[in-house]
């Protein structure tokens, strides 16, 4: 056999969140209780897995004389290193752009990044080479009496570079093992800075993370055991990073662009650095950010103080409740509706990007009151998603 290009997963990278497998059209991916892996028996390289995966650890590439079985796949905890003289995917990255520019032109079904972003750096990290950062800031971002714990949570890389944009994510690994002896998993986390920092011209970035306790049937608590650790993370504390991560999910740099920006809890993280991004440089077009923002009460919605004082001219902000005292609930696509004309008005706009990112549950129902917001305006919100879909203007990252 001649040598091939062989379709990898980095197990270190992966979050083993079921996307590539979900959305390889041929049964190429599957995984065991392990790992995620190729058949590169099915595999024909057809990229449309690349795009979906929140951690591009889909996007790796070894030139093999032997495919490497998937029995010797589901036993790695990393990447075998390339071959002395072989490429890796350094020396696919045009071809890959390429072929995923071909995918996305027929399919039109994944997301691609907004035209006029800036281009993303990833996968500059992993587990066994990660960027390590010092925590300068812990604060809890809901009230004292209020469920939920959620931190905003700083962390600083020194001197060492570790280049974001608005939208990508980052990989921490709790230390120590799991219940079988493996170590921990990693979990992924929007970054909710601007690409320059917490303030202009610093090497640092925010994170906005809940304390996972949940109650489960038989009484106990469950613990989220990476929440946890970060939401308790001290000053002066160091913490492995991987990434960045993300390479579609990314603010368009167009200061025309109108952005609608729709989310629950803590999926705020990425809108939180759109926000700051724009408000330092308002200055450079006309564009208006637009927020739909739903929490259970005022007191557990993170950054309810600070979105405050936002300006109306840079932020038209819309806070939503679902257990205010005495008053019906409310979620975020009710109160869209309310404003279904003004919206509809803002989807017909060239230069509008959407943003939903929050509990799985919400891509349906705004979807759902799109689609009703375009019947009301005599539109077809279906076919209008799509075409913003394809045209790197409408994206959904939920959990």
């Amino acid at each position: 056999m001649g040598a091939i290009k062989q379709h990898l997963i980095d197990p270190e990278i992966c979050i083993r969140c079921n996307t590539c497998e979900a959305t390889c059209p041929i049964g190429a991916i599957t995984h065991d209780d392990n790992n995620y892996v190729v058949d590169a028996s099915i595999c024909k390289a057809c990229m449309d897995c690349i795009a979906p995966c929140p951690t591009g650890s889909i996007d790796n590439w070894r030139q093999v004389d032997q495919p490497y079985s998937t029995s010797e796949q589901f036993s790695w905890t990393e990447l075998p290193p390339a071959a002395a003289g072989t490429e890796t995917i350094d020396a696919f990255e045009d071809e890959a752009a390429a072929l995923l520019a071909e995918a996305h032109s027929r399919t039109g079904g994944h997301a691609k990044a907004p035209a006029s972003a800036a281009k993303p750096r990833i996968n500059l990290h992993n587990r066994g080479n990660p960027a390590v950062a010092t925590v300068t800031g812990n604060f809890r971002i809901t009230a004292a009496d209020a469920q939920s714990d959620v931190r905003h949570i700083i962390l600083d890389f020194g001197a060492t570079p570790f280049p974001v944009l608005e939208g990508q994510s980052i990989g921490i690994t709790p230390p120590g093992v799991d219940a079988r002896g493996r170590p921990q998993a990693m979990r992924l986390y929007s970054v909710a800075s601007p690409r320059d920092g917490e303030r202009p011209n610093t090497n640092n970035l925010a994170l906005t993370v809940k304390r996972v306790a949940e109650k489960q049937p038989d009484g106990s608590v469950f613990h989220g055991v990476a929440s946890n650790y970060i939401c308790d993370l001290q000053r002066g504390d160091q913490v492995a990073v991987a990434g960045p991560f993300g390479a579609t999910f990314l603010m368009p740099d167009d200061p025309t662009a109108d952005i609608l920006m729709v989310c629950t809890g803590t999926g705020a993280a990425p809108f939180r650095g759109f926000t700051e991004r724009r408000r330092r440089i308002a200055h450079r077009g006309p564009g208006r950010l637009w927020l739909f923002f739903g929490a259970r009460t005022p007191q557990e919605l993170p950054y309810f103080g600070p979105l405050q004082k936002v300006p109306k001219a840079l932020l038209e902000q819309e806070l939503v409740f679902s257990r205010l005292t005495r008053q019906p609930r409310e979620y975020v696509q009710h109160r869209m509706a309310k404003r279904g004309a003004e919206l509809a008005e803002l989807l017909r706009r060239p230069a509008t990007h959407v943003f939903l990112c929050g509990l799985k549950g919400l891509e349906a129902g705004v979807d759902e009151t799109f689609a009703a917001i375009g019947r009301d305006a005599g539109f077809d919100w279906p076919a209008l998603r799509d075409a913003m879909r394809a045209e790197g203007r409408f994206h959904a990252e939920t959990y």
